[in-house]
């Protein structure tokens, strides 16, 4: 099964350890198209926000600014109807991580430098948001065992997760499929990932909520 035609550009959502750069990938794979992703391990700050995040954050945050903004003016700039292009970001939600990371007099200086930056960015034919428990997140971060997220703490993955949760509660930019992930795994469940594309297919409204009931 593909995806339909109206469909050229799918972002993929969701908190840390909810599984999205995995989905975004198996989705360019299985339907022929081509990934933008995010890159935290190339970020030199990171590791050390999740051990020190009062000194780290600011850095760490302006790191991925620009990564994201440079990744985004050259999807601007392509040929969008060439191949259906995969994300596993948007940058209008950098600012989420911000406003929970830093400093009241950094996060002022952080939003003159995104409103510096924003870029108009082609808006998706589709967001996929990825939800899952903070013990879920918890639990899947600890098993991949990235060097760079050795030292998340559980609370910030818990308001990490309610945080997303309240953004797109309010979020109508685009067509969103809400997906409740903890018991869905679509890497190695090929039934599981069969199902969320026709969930895609049978899609009539502006958000609906998908979940497997197990």
């Amino acid at each position: 099964m593909t995806l339909p035609e109206r469909l050229r550009y799918v972002v993929i959502e969701g908190p840390i350890g909810a599984g999205k750069t995995s989905l975004t990938r198996l989705m360019a794979e299985r339907c022929g198209g081509v990934t933008l992703l995010e890159d935290p391990g190339a970020n030199p700050f990171l590791a050390g926000f999740y051990r020190d995040p009062q000194r780290n954050a600011l850095p760490a945050q302006l790191f991925f600014l620009f990564q994201r903004a440079n990744q985004v003016r050259d999807l601007a700039q392509s040929d969008l109807f060439r191949k259906v292009t995969f994300a596993d970001f948007m940058f209008e939600k950098d600012p989420l991580f911000a406003s929970l990371t830093l400093r009241e007099d950094e996060l002022k200086l952080y939003h003159q430098i995104y409103a510096h930056l924003k870029l108009q960015t082609p808006v998706p034919d589709l967001v996929i948001y990825l939800q899952a428990t903070p013990q879920t997140l918890i639990e899947r971060v600890a098993r991949r065992a990235a060097s760079y997220e050795r030292d998340i703490s559980d609370d910030y993955l818990v308001r990490l997760s309610d945080t997303y949760t309240r953004y797109f509660h309010q979020y109508d930019a685009a067509p969103l499929l809400i997906v409740n992930s903890d018991n869905l795994n679509f890497v190695d469940s090929t039934p599981d990932f069969d199902l969320l594309l026709q969930r895609i297919a049978a899609m009539r409204g502006p958000r609906e909520f998908f979940s497997s009931g197990r």
